[in-house]
């Protein structure tokens, strides 16, 4: 074993070769401390396998430099024009950047991750953080519609056309006649969409109170007073009595007392606030048809009375069951007294409409009866059963009211006939009538207090009274 290590030690080496006892340990070309080498040393004593070691040693050592360099103030690096990093690899390719480098790649910041570490594709954020509850998005691609919940639509209304208007609010104004609730017309109106033809409805109400009775005039009046500052303003009421005085020659083809009643429309309206308390200035001076001066003069004479706009109240009269009960039985006498004069049933029954009590139609059944009472001859009694034949076929006068107007009569049957000594056999013989021309029905007839024929008897049953 000697012998071997003493052959290779006394070998001859081969030429450039150097030996680790000859070479100094600063030569080394793994030492960090060689840094001042001759470069003609190097070219012109190295081999080949030397340099290529020192040049991979220098590279090392610029990447550790280049670590501590950035480490120790990040803010001061800065890149170049070209895209090198002062102090980086010099036989790196200009303007790479490495994928896999964790600090900035404009040269800022100290290398740390994002957000703190928060960011980035599959991060649900930094410890501890709470997120909010988010609406669905229906754009989101994934936006099931059914896993929402209760689903709530919005209805659309489209708005109502000019020529639409009229056959929709016509039947909302006549049901109110008959109701006269206010509130069910203004949530009817809010179900349409009238837009800008709202004004439209001042006119249509106006136009079909015109052609009824005083008491729809006065529900008329008092809608638009309730409707005035909720669903429409006092400029849109104007605008509507603007147009109705502009159509006057033509309502008044249907109520020839149009230009008075619009007047007296007016006057209630400036006193209810409905219209503006200067709408009779803007019209003096520029009006030129005939029947709109006499709506406007008759609007300034109420409102120019002594009691003002105070009485204004009951510019239409007292109508319906507002009326004393004296003042709807002198109507109705003079109704029936009417009718056996004339024998004109169309009127009566027409009188007895304008009335509009139709809870107080018996009074009618029972002034009828004691006429027909109080009368000589059957003509009366014929007639009366003719009247109230009419009224019962054209369900103006109610069984109810009928059967009560003629239970009155029954009731009062003993005070009559002291007035009317023969009212039994007349009442019994009016109700066959009635009974027979189907009138009244039988459980009616039946109820008739009969007086039965009396007789005298003998002297001995002590002149007591038998039936």
């Amino acid at each position: 074993m000697a012998t071997q290590v003493d052959a290779w030690s006394s070998a001859p080496q081969a030429d450039g070769a150097v030996t680790s006892d000859h070479q100094p340990e600063a030569s080394c070309p793994y030492s960090d401390d060689d840094d001042g080498l001759d470069e003609a040393e190097v070219n012109g004593n190295w081999t080949p396998q030397e340099k290529a070691l020192h040049e991979a040693r220098l590279k090392a050592k610029a990447k550790r430099r280049l670590r501590r360099s950035s480490s120790r103030n990040s803010t001061s690096e800065s890149v170049s024009e070209s895209g090198e990093t002062p102090g980086g690899d010099p036989h790196a390719a200009k303007g790479k950047v490495h994928n896999n480098d964790r600090k900035s790649r404009t040269g800022k910041g100290r290398g740390l991750p994002k957000k703190g570490g928060a960011g980035g594709k599959g991060v649900w954020g930094a410890p501890g953080m709470v997120y909010e509850a988010e609406e669905p998005d229906v754009r989101d691609p994934n936006y099931d519609e059914a896993a929402q919940g209760d689903t709530v639509y919005e209805t659309v209304v489209p708005e109502v056309e000019e020529k639409e208007l009229e056959k929709m609010v016509n039947p909302i104004v006549l049901e109110y006649f008959e109701h006269g609730d206010t509130k069910e017309v203004e949530v009817l109106l809010k179900e349409l969409n009238l837009g800008q033809h709202k004004y439209e409805f001042t006119s249509v109400a106006v136009s079909l109170s015109l052609e009824g009775k005083a008491s729809h005039r006065e529900l008329t009046s008092r809608l638009l007073s309730d409707l005035s500052g909720k669903m429409l303003t006092q400029g849109e009421m104007a605008h509507a009595f603007d147009k109705m005085l502009k159509e006057l020659p033509d309502l008044i083809l249907d109520t020839p007392e149009a230009p008075q009643m619009l007047g007296q429309f007016i006057a209630r309206g400036i006193a209810d606030h409905v219209l503006p308390m200067n709408f009779l200035d803007s019209y003096k001076g520029k009006v030129d048809c005939e029947h709109a001066r006499v709506a406007l003069d008759r609007a300034a004479v109420l409102l120019s009375m002594k009691k003002g706009m105070i009485g204004l109240d009951n510019v239409w009269g007292v109508g319906g069951g507002l009326r004393p009960v004296k003042h709807l039985v002198k109507k109705m006498n003079l109704l029936l007294k009417e009718y056996l004069i004339s024998g004109d049933v169309s009127e009566a029954e027409r009188c007895l409409r304008d009335l509009e009590v139709p809870h107080f139609h018996h009074e009618l059944v029972y002034e009828a009866i004691v006429m027909v009472l109080e009368s000589n001859g059957d003509t009366a009694s014929h007639m009366m059963m003719k009247l109230l034949q009419s009224f019962w076929k054209t369900g103006l006068i109610t069984v109810d009211q009928m059967n009560r107007g003629f239970q009155r009569v029954y009731d009062e049957l003993h005070e009559i006939c002291l007035d009317v000594p023969h009212a039994h056999p007349i009442m019994e013989a009016f109700v066959d009538l009635c009974y027979q021309e189907s009138v009244i029905t039988k459980q009616l007839r039946d109820a008739c207090p009969f007086r039965g024929q009396k007789r005298f008897v003998s002297e001995g049953d002590g002149g007591l009274i038998k039936n």
